[in-house]
């Protein structure tokens, strides 16, 4: 028979409870600029002892001319936004197939409050600002779908034909092309239309095909080309030319078999050369011409200002209002009387003193991690991606003696405004490539590199990988000719043989 005996055990352990005011200074560390506005808002429309000072600038209300573009479109190899469209001609990625508060008397009277208890966050103004060569402007534009229906309003047809034009505009995308198939196409219509035909549709289409842009919901490459040249009254005299080619040999113009073309069509290169320059100038993307995304104006939250000293480091004063305590509530918390309000400007007057002090330690926090990185690329500050240095987030939270985890959260959606242009804070972590001297190169300096390598080919002899990786090789750069085809596929650069062009 077993014996059961208890005992008692004394154990210590140790449990780390967030208490609600980290909470929330990790919250205000992570968030945007656009989103700690908000936060703000809401906190002061909460609690009637913070109010934001109107004296200072409001972001909402401020002009353009203190803004940063930032297009959508990424520049190839790092989150640095830059205003220029890069959109190419064709090329063989692309050919084939988005105030309540209680309120309290305002004649009560004033007393005084000892000043050791005010607390006030936010960023003072100390005539920092943006120069004007860095201004760019934005501008949105209608939709595809807006600008085709607007021409089908025009258009002498209605009934089913109206319904078959709007159905077919509704399944344009962005670059113009019709996503939806032609038969359900016909299926939608049919429910309003029982006896509408496959047939009754071709009429609408190639009517819309013609709207302005030309070629605009083509089901390929090859037919939006076509339509196109179609329609050039030009007495070009490689139109006839362009036209076969794109007709009849569009796959070997995608492979950009110039050779072979060339001996099928039995004409020398020159004269391909100029049916080529014809058919490029056509626009592969006919839905582009009106989609113009909405351009993303980011306050930069870090300016860096290049000084006789060395590089300045400052927190923007525009990014964020400025908060402070409400004097006129804080002198009527002396005046309180009942439990109930005492407790009430208690509770409150601590919450806020609290969410300042938590700004002004996010604030703190990023200043400190934006000189750190600002330190650690000083090269970059001069000559720009090129000179990247490889860097990672423990590299920083060693310096400063913080924890990864927080680097991470300070440099999440903060973006830096250089003497070369505005990019994310993270943008400037990257890993490492061996050099042959022992000493590591980043990876975007390498794709950098690489950028600038092509930008100078001869695009009658494109480099291959295997050369850009003897390129690197001779700069000191251990790079694998698969490691070259990784870099140069993620900036968006076609092969060689996808490069090659005729001169």
């Amino acid at each position: 028979m077993a014996i059961i005996r208890n005992s008692l055990q004394l154990r210590t352990t140790q449990n780390l409870a967030m208490t609600p005011q980290l909470q929330q200074a990790i919250k205000l560390l992570q968030l945007s600029s656009l989103e700690l506005e908000q936060e703000i808002q809401e906190i002061v429309d909460q609690n009637p002892l913070l109010e934001i000072d109107d004296s200072q600038r409001n972001p909402r209300e401020q002009s353009l001319d203190d803004m940063v573009e930032l297009r959508n479109s990424k520049e190839q190899g790092g989150d640095h936004y830059d205003i220029f469209d890069n959109d190419a001609s064709i090329t063989p990625g692309e050919i084939g197939g988005e105030e309540s508060r209680n309120q309290i008397s305002d004649n009560a009277p004033d007393p005084v409050i000892p000043e050791k208890d005010q607390y006030s966050a936010g960023l003072r103004k100390k005539g920092l600002s943006i120069d004007n060569d860095d201004i760019y402007e934005g501008e949105t534009t209608e939709t595809i779908q807006d600008h085709l229906l607007w021409q089908l309003d025009l258009s002498p047809i209605t009934g089913c034909d109206r319904l078959i034009g709007e159905t077919i505009i509704d399944a344009v995308d962005d670059s113009g092309y019709l996503t939806e198939p032609l038969e359900n196409i016909l299926s939608t219509v049919q429910q309003s239309y029982p006896e509408t035909t496959l047939d009754e549709l071709m009429p609408v289409l190639k009517l819309i095909q013609h709207y302005d842009p030309v070629g605009v919901c083509s089901r390929t490459v090859q037919e939006c080309l076509t339509i196109q040249l179609d329609s050039l009254t030009t007495e070009d005299p490689n139109l006839d030319l362009a036209k076969s080619i794109v007709k009849d040999h569009f796959k070997l113009l995608t492979n950009r078999d110039f050779r072979s073309l060339c001996q099928k069509l039995a004409i020398k290169e020159q004269v391909l050369k100029g049916a080529l320059d014809l058919i490029t100038s056509l626009n592969p993307r006919p839905g582009h011409f009106a989609i113009k995304e909405k351009s993303d104006f980011i306050i930069p939250d870090v300016i860096v200002k290049k000084t006789d000293a060395g590089f300045e480091v400052q927190l923007n004063p525009d990014c964020m209002p400025n908060v402070r305590l409400n004097e006129r509530y804080r002198q009527m918390a002396s005046l309180a009387q009942t439990e109930r309000d005492k407790q009430f400007f208690k509770s409150n007057l601590q919450e806020a003193n609290w969410f300042l002090q938590s700004l002004d330690k996010r604030n703190d926090t990023l200043l400190k991690v934006a000189r750190c990185i600002v330190e650690h690329q000083t090269e970059f500050m001069e000559q720009g991606e090129i000179a990247l240095h490889p860097m990672v987030l423990n590299d920083i939270a060693t310096e400063i003696e913080m924890h990864e985890s927080t680097i991470s959260r300070v440099t999440t959606e903060k973006y830096m405004h250089t003497p070369k242009g505005t990019y994310e804070l993270k943008y400037f972590f990257s890993s490492s490539v061996n050099t042959d001297d022992g000493g590591a190169a980043s990876s975007t300096a390498i794709r950098a590199r690489i950028k600038e390598l092509l930008a100078n080919e001869n695009p009658r002899k494109p480099l291959s990988d295997a050369s850009i990786a003897d390129s690197l090789k001779a700069d000191g750069i251990m790079v694998a000719r698969r490691t070259v085809a990784k870099y140069r596929e993620s900036l968006g650069i076609a092969s060689s043989s996808q490069r090659k062009r005729l001169i």
